[in-house]
């Protein structure tokens, strides 16, 4: 069987204007930049630990679509909306996870198809690599963060957090319908 074929497609549970999805997701991402402040104010280790773990956490769902839109709006690539569903990705996640991962609320874009016709090879693989790749480097960077700030349960956290970064970078190079593949396919199509 296909590996492609062999997952379920994306469920999406709606779709969101960009403005109401930009919304969400900077708030999203200011809600991870004050419980990483937290982390590092707080008075006791568990409090600490757990608001690290909720900073991490809000990067990860939130930075990917932002990501999209944002480079995507520099390169000029225009965007129509906004879908929320799960990974598109299942197979990417470890066995125990997966079901999880499809039923998370996950930020996708959808772009605007004159705009994505009239948009150079370059700026469509730069706009499709921004997601993934944010997607690992900025929870990774908080992680970095909280360990040269002295959280507690910091190191072995940027542990693990590397090798998960690396792991959504790994999977998504490898998956047929991922980011990085759809970068690959806009650069061999010109």
């Amino acid at each position: 069987m296909n590996a492609s074929n062999s997952f379920p497609r994306r469920k999406i549970f709606g779709r969101v204007s960009i403005i109401s999805g930009n919304t969400a997701q900077i708030a999203g991402l200011a809600a991870a930049c004050a419980a990483l402040a937290l982390a590092q104010s707080a008075h006791s280790k568990l409090a600490a630990i757990v608001a690290m773990l909720a900073a991490w956490t809000l990067l990860y769902f939130f930075c990917h679509g932002i990501a999209h839109w944002a480079v995507g709006r520099i390169l000029g690539i225009r965007f129509a909306f906004y879908t929320v569903g799960g990974t598109e990705h299942p197979e990417g996640y470890p066995i125990g996870l997966r079901w999880v991962f499809e039923h998370l609320p996950f930020f996708g874009v959808q772009t605007e198809k004159a705009s994505m016709q009239k948009a150079s090879p370059k700026a469509k693989a730069i706009m499709w690599s921004a997601g993934v790749t944010s997607s690992a480097v900025v929870p990774t960077l908080s992680t970095f963060y909280a360990w040269k700030a002295g959280i507690p349960g910091s190191k072995p956290f940027l542990v693990f957090a590397v090798f998960w970064a690396i792991g959504t970078l790994a999977s998504n190079w490898r998956s047929p319908t991922g980011d990085y593949s759809k970068a690959r396919h806009a650069l061999h199509s010109s």
